[in-house]
C-alpha cells in the first residue's frame, strides 16, 4: 500500500488554470503561485450554490476522516456530473510536524499539491503571524515610550505557528537606558498558536479589504486603568497589519487526485478557535459551483456548533446537509474497547460508544434543524453485524448511515454518500441555532453545554467571572460565543468519552474578541498553545538530496 505523500506524488496534476476553468474562472482573475495552486483576485461573490457542511463524532486516536471523506465526497459528487467546489482549511505546521503529519486529506481522496499544501503553502500562515506579532511589537513599543494610551493589562499576545510549549510563559523586557521618555519594561507574556490567533479569526470571518481593516482596528490589545479597552486603532495599528495580508486575503485554488476544484483558506483549530475555513473560501465555492463541500474542526459539538451558531450568523448562510463522519473502530473506542484489539468485533463495545455519534446527529437535526447523513468510513476488518448495527441505530434516529470507501477509491468509493447527500439537500428547512444572539453570555454558553453537550449546567472561576463584568462595563453585547475544551469529549474532560451526562463544564476565562466580533469561553485544561509529543511526526518527516519527501501524511 502506497503511502499518502506516494500517492500524491505520483499523480499527475492538471494545470491550475484548467481547474479554474471548470469553475469558470478567467486567467485575469487568477494570481498563480507556480503552475498548480493559485489565488483569486475577485472582490465581488454571488453564494448560490448548496451548501454541505462535513462534520465528525467527538475524535479518538482511531481516526475518524473528516477531510478524507469530505474530498471524496467532493469527487463523488464530480462523477455524478455535479459542479462542486470544496472549501477546506489550510493545514497548520503545528500538528503536521506534531500528531497527524500532514491535513491534506489520505489515501486517493487528497488535495494537491500535498506538500506544499501542508508545509508553507502560499503563505497565507505566516502573513497572519507576522501582523499578530507586528501588532504586538506597536503594543510593547506604546508601553515603553510612555504608555500614552494608559495600559495597565496587556491582552493581546504574539503566536507562532509550531507547537512549542516552551513559550506557553515567558518574560520580556526592554531596557530604556539613556532614552528619554521611556522606562524599563518588563512583563509577563505567553505565544499562542496561529491558529488560535485572532488575527486568524478575523482573515477568516472578513468579507472583503475594508471589512478586514475594520476587524484589525478592533482587537483587543489591553485595559486601561478605567477598566476601558483598549484597540488596535488606537495605535494606528490596522492599516499596516491589513498591508501584510493583502494577499493572504484572496482564497487559494487547488484540486483533488480527480481534478475536483477546492479553495483551501484559513486554518483555526476547532477546539480553541473558531474551526472554519475563511468566509471568502466559502463564498467562492458558493459562487462557482453548484454545490459547495465544506468542513467543521474536530466533533460537531466543537466546529459544527461554531460553524452553525457563530460563521452562518457572519456570513449569512446555511448549510443545506450535513454530513456526520465516524468509524467503527472509533465507536468501540468510545465504547470501551481496547486500543489495541480494535480490529476484532465487538459488538457490545460499539453499541456502548454509539450514543456518541446519535448525539450528534440529534443535535444537527433538532437543535439546528438540518439533514443529516452519517458517513462511516469502512475498515476492511469491519464486519457485517457491527455494519448492520450502526446502520439500524442510525435509521431509528431518523439518519441515514452510508458506508464509504473514498480512502480506497476516490470518487468512486464516494458516490453513494454523494447520492445520500444530493438527496438531503432537497429537505433543507430554515436553520435553527442553539441560543438567541440577544441573551446574555452566561445563557448563551448555558444553552451550549445542555443543548449541545448534554450537560447540566455550567460554573465559572473568579477569573471569569471578572471578565464577564469587564465585557459588561464595556457594553459589549449580542455577540455569538465560542467555547474552546476539550475535543474529545462531549464534555470539558477528555476522560468521559460516549454520551456523558450529569456533567456541569466549568468556564476558566472569558476573553472578547473585538475584532473576530466573538467573546471566547475557555473550559477545562485546553491550552492554546500545544505542545509536542514525545515523538512527533517531525521526527519522520525527511527530504532526500534530489527532494522527495517523506513522512507527510
Amino acid at each position: 500500500m502506497l503511502s499518502d505523500i506516494e500517492i500524491a506524488e505520483s499523480c499527475k496534476l492538471k494545470d491550475i488554470r484548467l481547474i479554474a476553468q471548470k469553475l469558470g474562472l478567467g486567467e485575469d482573475e487568477l494570481e498563480p503561485y507556480g503552475r498548480y495552486k493559485a489565488k483569486i483576485n475577485v472582490k465581488q461573490f454571488s453564494p448560490k450554490a448548496k451548501l454541505i457542511l462535513v462534520t465528525a463524532i467527538n475524535p479518538t486516536a482511531a481516526g475518524e476522516g473528516k477531510t478524507t471523506v469530505s474530498i471524496g465526497l467532493a469527487d463523488g459528487m464530480a462523477r455524478l456530473g455535479k459542479k462542486v467546489c470544496l472549501a477546506l482549511r489550510e493545514p497548520s505546521l503545528g500538528p503536521v510536524f506534531g500528531v497527524k503529519g500532514g491535513a491534506a486529506g489520505g489515501g486517493y481522496a487528497q488535495v494537491l499539491p500535498m506538500a506544499d499544501i501542508n508545509l508553507h503553502f502560499t503563505g497565507d500562515l505566516h502573513a497572519i503571524t507576522s501582523a499578530n506579532n507586528l501588532l504586538c511589537a506597536m503594543l510593547d513599543n506604546h508601553i515603553f515610550r510612555g504608555n500614552a494610551l494608559d495600559i495597565r493589562k496587556v491582552y493581546f499576545h504574539r503566536c507562532m505557528d509550531m507547537n512549542d510549549r516552551a513559550l506557553r510563559d515567558i518574560t520580556i523586557s526592554c531596557k530604556a537606558g539613556k532614552m528619554k521618555g521611556c522606562a524599563d519594561y518588563e512583563r509577563k507574556e505567553s505565544f499562542e498558536i496561529t491558529a488560535a490567533s485572532e488575527v486568524m479569526a478575523v482573515l477568516c470571518l472578513a468579507r472583503d479589504l475594508a471589512d478586514l481593516k475594520e476587524r484589525l482596528g478592533n482587537i483587543v490589545v489591553g485595559v486601561n486603568s478605567r477598566g476601558q479597552y483598549v484597540y488596535a486603532r488606537q495605535l494606528n495599528a490596522q492599516g499596516a497589519m491589513a498591508t501584510l495580508l493583502k494577499d493572504a486575503l484572496s482564497p487559494n485554488l487547488v484540486q483533488t487526485l480527480e481534478g475536483t476544484p477546492a479553495f483551501i483558506h484559513g486554518g483555526p483549530f476547532a477546539n480553541i478557535a473558531h474551526g472554519c475555513n475563511s468566509v471568502r473560501a466559502t463564498y467562492a465555492a458558493m459562487t462557482y459551483a453548484d454545490y459547495a463541500v465544506t468542513e467543521a474542526g474536530f466533533g460537531a459539538d466543537l466546529g459544527a456548533e461554531k460553524f452553525l451558531d457563530a460563521k452562518c450568523r457572519i456570513a449569512g448562510i446555511a448549510p443545506d446537509c450535513v454530513v456526520v463522519v465516524a468509524t467503527v473502530k472509533a465507536l468501540k473506542l468510545h465504547g470501551g474497547a481496547d486500543k489495541n484489539n480494535l480490529s476484532a468485533c465487538d459488538i457490545p463495545a460499539l453499541k456502548a460508544g454509539l450514543p456518541n455519534l446519535l448525539k450528534h446527529v440529534e443535535n444537527m437535526k433538532t437543535v439546528y434543524s438540518r439533514p443529516v447523513v452519517v458517513a462511516m468510513n469502512r475498515f476492511a476488518t469491519d464486519t457485517e453485524e457491527e455494519i448492520q448495527t450502526v446502520m439500524s441505530a442510525c435509521r431509528e434516529a431518523g439518519a441515514e448511515a452510508v458506508f464509504t470507501d473514498v480512502f480506497l477509491k476516490g470518487g468512486e468509493g464516494g458516490m453513494q454518500l454523494a447520492e445520500a447527500v444530493i438527496a438531503a439537500c432537497q429537505k433543507s428547512a430554515p436553520l435553527t441555532y442553539a441560543y438567541d444572539l440577544k441573551a446574555d453570555v452566561k445563557t448563551k454558553i448555558a444553552d451550549i453545554v445542555t443543548k449541545v453537550y448534554g450537560g447540566e449546567g455550567v460554573t465559572y472561576s473568579e477569573t471569569a467571572e471578572q471578565a464577564l463584568r469587564e465585557i459588561e462595563g464595556n457594553g459589549i453585547e449580542g455577540l455569538p460565543v465560542i467555547i474552546a475544551k476539550t475535543q474529545y469529549s462531549l464534555s470539558d474532560d477528555a476522560k468521559k468519552l460516549a454520551r456523558p451526562t450529569g456533567f456541569t463544564v466549568n468556564v476558566r476565562d472569558i476573553i472578547y474578541k473585538g475584532g473576530a466580533g466573538f467573546i471566547v469561553a475557555v473550559a477545562g485544561d485546553i491550552m492554546l498553545m500545544p505542545g509536542l509529543g514525545k515523538v512527533p511526526c517531525a521526527e519522520k518527516i525527511d527530504i532526500s538530496a534530489d527532494g522527495v519527501i517523506t513522512g507527510l501524511s
